[in-house]
């Protein structure tokens, strides 16, 4: 995001000892039974003074005992463990080649279901009975529903199979294999399904301490929207430990469209969360899963799932206390799509995978074949390219891909493009059976091959760039040709060992900016010391002592160890009045103070959705993405600055937006309205955003207009918000919180999307990093003080803008949470080269923001 803040608006054995005997019976060789006794240790004489002829029969037995044990012990294993049963349910379906599909099929307990039904059963039966595998261990089977076309039935087969063929079942099951059984009279036709094949099912589908008693069975009515929620949606959540399912269908040749509306279920974690699977079948095919959500997700989050057929179910089970809403849907059918591809013979355009940007159905394979007119090439640009599925290692392109000039591509990849060597090329996409992505977004062109990037330079993967980019320190081009083979103008670059060049300011800031370290080479300490991260060498013995020798908190940042102690004005204060060693330890998920103050009062920084969408044509933020986040609008004017929300009551913004100019009363908070859970400035009525007025404005007293120092203000409102999924407050540093040279951190805005541009009307968003401090004075020299950072690229390609001024610097801290690390103050333009935004330090006035707020 182009951002701009401008001066102005902007084992051990047991003991046999103590007595304890053991007897045997053996035979001595007289006929005689013989009496062996295990004595404790301290009786070694006694054991010594045996009869020789005692020892060799003791021995003789023991060995009999191990022989016995062992034997034992084997047929344990054999008897308990390999021929363990394992309980195991399939999910299958088959087809029926000579039945007619009734519609009395999709009732269940129609009587023509049921004899339908029957028939299948003992057809599986019989195909059972005739593998060693699964006949001797089928136990029961049943028909869950049928699908029209060629009728589908869809089963359920349940074996209690040997630990040590459930591996060979689950392969026979998975081969597709042809029944036909014969006519019971002679007036009858034979009965033959083919297709039949079941995998094993999800553990947690075949779960029977389950409630199953919320199933429904739904049939789309034309085009026309069906909607279904969760059982009490949103008013009471859904309930615990049950298993839900909605039984989707459309007619015979149609295919179905899934949107859910809205999703808030359990979050997702590793012991069993609640889960919802949606299925291109009637039956919980594992190979058939589109998708699987757990979680929340906001509401513009592209939840939008197409079918291969006209049928979908959707399960939700779930195992969670947690109270949760659930989900909204709706489901449509629409027509088979009769084609999928085509051919173009413009001299540009653009193409789609199918339903784009909805998720492609799976079964799928489209053909494109391009060809532009004259002695031209062409050259594919993929703008959106979305193809993951889980468990494929990137950049082997087993299941969903696009092929193009021989070459696979899949999982998610930025922009890039596909340059042909003539003036015709092919595309070809595919599905398989299984889950499902958002797909892609292409536009192909036409280029001359002698000059592909007229006036500009060309990347090796054919993206063009402007000239002035080259060599800049920067990979504009996805395969750094840019870079590659330049030569570097020793006035202001530094040549990395990779012959990369970057600017001198980066050399020995504690960022690997070459790549191979190159840039930080010689920037070493002697023995026996270490360098911090603002380059000061000290002595080892200051390390992890719980000062703050370095003067940036890097000596006390990657402590193992949390010991209190004496305290400074580095060091972290409990409520008690003592200290601790670790850096940034507050609201990190682990209590460090022993009064555990460190871990109160955080209930900020955390955003209700836990998903974030993909950003599709821009820097857009999504609802709810930084909930902290106000728009300050003045009459007559709009939007005019920005704020963040630390409390139901105040919010934090810049000084400078409140000076008093041209006769105008900005101080005046009578003037102001604040809008919190703001997305879209043109929907500032839509639901969920909050209209304030200002009760007062507090602007620091040391603020310098001309210097920007003290750029810091504090609003209350006059009346609290309500804080909901999209209003929350942001976290505030303590004064000691280090937010490192490197660190990667958010700003936000609706300033001006370029320097002299316009307002944007969808909040923006970009990340951005900490500069070095001594970088950034020497950057802007004369100019900043202990209480600015710099923040930014020294590219120049993202930075805050007009507009944006008083907003929030976000940045990601340990657990999660998001705490502000500074306000947007001034900068020179907007997005230029080595003039990086310059932001407020928030943790320099945490004490201050305390004092006038109790916050």
């Amino acid at each position: 995001m182009k951002s701009n803040r401008v001066r102005k608006g902007g084992g051990r054995p047991k003991d046999l000892g103590a007595g304890l005997k053991y007897s045997s019976q053996p035979q001595n060789s007289n006929g005689l039974e013989e009496g062996v006794e295990f004595l404790p240790v301290n009786n070694a004489k006694k054991v010594e003074k045996r009869d020789p002829r005692r020892r060799a029969v003791l021995v003789a037995v023991v060995v009999a005992v191990s022989l016995l044990s062992l034997t034992a012990g084997f047929l344990v294993w054999h008897f308990q463990y390999r021929n363990a049963r394992v309980q195991t349910v399939f999910n299958g379906y088959l087809r029926l080649t000579n039945e007619k599909f009734l519609d009395a099929y999709e009732n269940s307990s129609s009587t023509e279901f049921g004899s339908l039904a029957g028939k299948v059963k003992d057809a599986l039966k019989l195909l059972y009975s005739e593998s060693p595998v699964l006949g001797p261990y089928h136990r029961e089977s049943s028909v869950t529903a049928f699908s029209e076309g060629s009728v589908i039935a869809y089963y359920w087969s349940e074996f209690s199979l040997p630990q040590r063929l459930v591996q060979e079942a689950e392969r026979v099951m998975a081969r597709e294999r042809v029944i036909t059984l014969p006519p019971r009279s002679r007036a009858l036709q034979s009965f033959v399904m083919t297709s039949v094949v079941a995998f094993p099912t999800d553990p947690r589908m075949a779960q029977t301490t389950l409630d199953n008693s919320c199933s429904f069975a739904l049939h789309a009515r034309g085009q026309e929207q069906t909607r279904f929620t969760t059982p009490g949606f949103p008013d009471s959540p859904y309930p615990a430990r049950a298993r839900c399912q909605w039984a989707l269908r459309g007619d015979a040749e149609a295919v179905l469209s899934l949107t859910f509306r809205s999703f808030d279920v359990a979050p997702c974690d590793e012991r069993g969360s609640d889960l919802v699977v949606v299925y291109n079948s009637l039956s919980p095919v594992e190979p058939h899963a589109l998708v699987r959500l757990c979680g929340t997700y906001p509401p513009s989050y592209n939840l939008t799932f197409l079918s291969s057929q006209n049928v979908l179910l959707v399960t939700l089970i779930t195992h969670s206390e947690r109270r949760h809403p659930g989900f909204k849907a709706v489901f449509f059918q629409l027509p088979k799509m009769s084609s999928c591809g085509g051919t173009f013979r413009d001299a540009q355009g653009t193409f789609s995978s199918p339903y784009y940007p909805g998720h492609y159905p799976p079964n799928t394979d489209c053909t494109w074949t391009i060809e532009v007119p004259g002695n031209r090439n062409v050259k594919v640009i993929f703008r959106q390219f979305f193809l993951v599925e889980p468990d494929v290692a990137l950049g082997t392109c087993t299941k969903d891909y696009v092929e193009i000039l021989g070459t696979r591509y899949c999982g998610e990849r930025p922009q890039f493009v596909v340059a042909g060597n003539s003036s015709r090329v092919t595309v070809r996409f595919h599905s398989d059976q299984s889950y499902t992505d958002t797909g892609f977004l292409a536009e192909f062109l036409s280029y001359n091959s002698s000059d592909p990037c007229p006036g500009m330079f060309t990347c090796k993967t054919g993206r063009c760039i402007q000239k002035t980019l080259r060599c800049d320190g920067w990979a504009d081009c996805t395969d750094y040709s840019d870079e590659k083979n330049c030569k570097c103008n020793a006035s202001h670059q530094f040549t990395c060992k990779n012959e990369f060049c970057k600017p001198l300011f980066w050399v020995c800031d504690g960022v690997n900016d070459c790549g191979d370290s190159s840039d930080e080479l010689g920037c070493s300490c002697p023995a026996e010391t270490f360098r911090c991260s603002n380059g000061k060498c000290l002595p080892k013995s200051q390390q992890c002592d719980g000062r703050d020798d370095c003067g940036d908190g890097s000596d006390e940042a990657t402590c193992a160890k949390v010991s209190t102690v004496p305290c400074t004005s580095r060091t972290y204060r409990c409520h008690s009045g003592l200290c601790v060693s670790k850096a940034n330890p507050e609201c990190d998920g682990k209590q460090d103070c022993a009064d555990g103050s460190d871990e109160k009062d955080c209930d900020c920084g955390l955003r209700s959705f836990s998903k974030q969408s993909r950003v599709v044509g821009g820097q857009n933020a999504d609802v709810g993405e930084w909930p902290w986040q106000v728009s300050l609008h003045v009459q007559g004017q709009g939007h005019v600055c920005g704020a963040s929300l630390i409390s139901p009551t105040w919010l934090v913004s810049a000084a400078h937006c409140y000076a008093d100019d041209g006769g105008f009363r900005y101080s005046d908070p009578a003037v102001w309205t604040a809008y919190l859970g703001l997305l879209d400035q043109s929907k500032r009525s839509a639901p969920g955003v909050q209209e304030h007025r200002l009760k007062r404005i507090i602007r620091h007293p040391s603020f310098n207009d001309f210097t920007y120092d003290y750029d810091i203000a504090l609003l209350e409102l006059e009346r609290p918000a309500a804080f909901s999924s999209v209003v929350r407050p942001i976290c505030l540093p303590d004064a000691t919180h280090v937010f490192r040279a490197g660190k990667a951190i958010w700003v936000t805005g609706w300033g001006h999307t370029q320097e002299g541009g316009t307002g944007a009307v969808v909040l923006q968003k970009g990340e951005i990093r900490v500069i070095n401090q001594t970088t950034c004075e020497k950057l802007l020299p004369q100019q900043i003080t202990a209480r600015m950072m710099c923040v930014g690229y020294l590219s120049g390609a993202v930075d805050a803008c007009q507009g944006d001024s008083g907003g929030p610097l976000s940045s990601v801290e340990a657990d999660g949470r998001i705490f502000q690390a500074g306000v947007v103050s001034w900068g020179e333009g907007c997005a230029r080269r080595e003039k990086p935004g310059v932001y407020t330090r928030l943790p320099w006035f945490r004490s201050w923001i305390k004092d006038q707020t109790g916050v």
